[in-house]
């Protein structure tokens, strides 16, 4: 096991080390942490040993060119995503290229992390008298917020990263449940696994934790997956019972063909309607980006003045796209997912590029 988490201290050191080629811009501080503007993903793939060696390179190109934000999940690639990190944190750690108090690691947990995913999770949890999970706990046959189950993926996820403590843990796509069970049945299934998620805090299991969103946060209240943001921070205050909850990160997608947690007012917060990244720093959430490029599907079908603007002295629309993700004013960061050695070496050079301001980026949306 790798022992440590991410540290103020430790984190700021990365990001001086790599101001050679990384302006300051390129590092954001927050939730005690300094991490890097670009994130690095690790969702996309098949599970197999030759996919698992690219994403392994991948990420210790990244860390060593001034990426030390890693997002992975225990389902991406049926576990394969987060045994891939492991290997490489060990490499890192061992050559002495980078401390783990210098890495913010995230993962997820809520869907089946196995291909059989229903036989599976009646094997291993309805059917196995350690737990007290039934078979309505089990959502469209892909996602369970169990508080049991979500302790019990928690755990493997350690196992897999090899680590201590998790810095940020995501509920993952809890809106999958959402116009299949209540309302106030998805709130109460919420409560229920804030209140596990702040004892592994407690316990030092995981940093903070959060929601990661494909629907979410991003459509309006009147839509069946919608996800109250202020209701979910006062559930999280109430689990806590007043000494500072832990519920500080929210993951949702943000690119220049899906705007909306930008300029779409869909989160109510002290009786204003908010885009959802606004409404996140109203409440002290911390915002992620996934989808930076949607997957470097349709960027033609971008908008062509942004995109043209945007070009300037940046050589693929890939990464015209990434840095308008990443210059999103109140976001953290924006991941990428990334495997080709070519891939990452076009990515790291945005890392030598500042950011857009909050004008600039204004201008450019205007």
């Amino acid at each position: 096991m790798i022992l440590g988490k991410a540290t103020a201290i430790k984190t700021k050191y990365y990001a001086e080390r790599h101001q050679t080629e990384c302006p300051l811009e390129n590092f954001r501080e927050f939730n005690n942490f300094t991490a890097s503007s670009i994130g690095i993903g690790t969702y996309l793939g098949s599970s197999d040993s030759a996919i698992d060696d690219l994403v392994t390179e991948a990420i210790i190109k990244s860390v060593k060119g001034g990426i030390n934000l890693i997002d992975t999940a225990i389902n991406y690639r049926y576990q394969h995503g987060e045994m891939s990190v492991k290997k490489a944190l060990l490499k890192l750690i061992e050559s002495k290229t980078v401390s783990r108090e210098e890495l913010v690691i995230c993962s997820k947990g809520g869907f089946i992390p196995n291909r059989e995913r229903e036989e599976w999770f009646k094997r291993e949890y309805i059917n196995n008298s350690k737990f007290n999970i039934q078979g309505t706990d089990l959502v469209a046959g892909v996602h369970c917020m169990h508080p049991e189950y979500i302790q019990d993926q928690l755990e493997q996820s350690l196992m897999n990263l090899g680590i201590e403590t998790i810095d940020v843990y995501y509920l993952h796509n809890p809106e999958t449940q959402l116009g299949i069970i209540s309302t106030d049945e998805f709130y109460g299934r919420l409560k229920a696994v804030f209140s596990v998620l702040e004892k592994a805090a407690d316990a030092g299991k995981i940093t903070a934790y959060g929601i990661a969103t494909w629907q979410g946060f991003r459509v309006p209240p009147t839509d069946a997956k919608h996800i109250d943001l202020s209701k979910t921070k006062s559930i999280a205050q109430e689990i806590a019972g007043g000494k500072g909850d832990r519920f500080q990160f929210i993951q949702l997608p943000v690119n220049l063909a899906m705007l909306e947690a930008v300029v779409s007012p869909t989160q109510f917060v002290d009786g204003k309607i908010l885009p959802a990244i606004t409404a996140a720093n109203k409440l002290g959430v911390n915002a992620i980006a996934s989808a930076s490029i949607a997957q470097a599907k349709n960027l033609k079908q971008f908008p062509q003045k942004i995109m043209t603007a945007l070009g300037q002295g940046l050589k693929t629309d890939a990464l015209s796209a990434l840095q308008f993700t990443r210059s999103v004013p109140g976001l953290c960061s924006a991941l990428v997912g990334m495997k080709s050695p070519d891939h990452v070496a076009e990515n790291l050079t945005l890392t030598s590029v500042p950011p857009l301001d909050a004008a600039e980026f204004a201008e450019l949306i205007g």
